[in-house]
């Protein structure tokens, strides 16, 4: 069987990717790094999903506070950005992009994957909605895959199914897979914020709520703390008929 490492961070893109790749006839690991984010929801967003999807190996990587510079997602002295909308946010790099974090996270997974004989990464980048990330480019992974392959004198592929998809089209994808998927949804976390349910008008948590929104469906994380008593429906119409 052809096998997978897959970066989990326990947002939405990525565990779209992983049952992605159980869809795919893949047999998926499965890592997930804490690098001393300031929101360890992540972290146990990812072992939750990685259960539903009945991953047999998934490691949390340890990688300590390399990132710790100015993104408010790594330093609690800067303050998060929150609009009232997308359209109101700047061009351009976001101030919570971490620089050389997908360059760190995809070498040190293509260490495990040279260890344990997998020669297939997936990860959950996506250009068309990438906000100024610049290391979520199709150009960055295409030039990686070939330096970490010359690196380790074997053949990396790095997948990346949601480059080009808008994210409604990343919604229907979820939608169209097995419901684990979207099961497994209503337990990522995406909100910058680090609260669930989400609270803050972040860019990563509007991006959400509008890709939710044009796909024409619910969000299953925002059912799962509605039914839960946390929060009232949103006034959309993906939402109308669902309580």
């Amino acid at each position: 069987m052809k096998k997978a490492l897959i970066v989990l961070s326990g947002g939405q893109d990525s565990t779209t990717c992983l049952f992605w790749a159980l869809d795919k006839g893949y047999e998926c690991s499965a890592v997930t790094f804490n690098y001393n984010q300031l929101h360890s929801i992540e972290i146990n967003c990812a072992k939750k999903i990685s259960e539903i999807a009945k991953i047999k190996e998934h490691i949390i990587m340890d990688i300590g506070p390399i990132f710790s510079g100015d993104s408010p997602l790594t330093n609690p002295k800067k303050e998060l950005e929150t609009k009232k909308n997308l359209d109101s946010f700047d061009d351009g790099v976001q101030n919570t992009f971490i620089p050389s974090r997908n360059i760190v996270f995809l070498s040190l997974a293509c260490n495990i994957a040279y260890v344990k004989g997998i020669d297939t990464i997936i990860t959950g980048v996506c250009e068309t909605d990438y906000a100024g990330y610049p290391d979520c480019r199709k150009d960055f992974i295409l030039s990686l895959e070939q330096t970490v392959s010359l690196g380790l004198d074997m053949k990396i592929n790095i997948l990346t199914p949601l480059i080009k998809l808008k994210k409604s089209e990343i919604v229907q994808l979820a939608y169209n897979l097995k419901n684990e998927c979207w099961k497994a949804l209503a337990y990522t976390h995406t909100s910058y914020c680090g609260c669930y349910p989400p609270i803050g008008n972040d860019h990563a948590s509007l991006l959400r709520e509008k890709g939710f929104k044009d796909a024409g469906l619910p969000d299953p994380l925002i059912l799962r703390a509605y039914r839960e008593g946390l929060i009232v429906l949103p006034n959309t119409a993906n939402y109308e008929n669902k309580s």
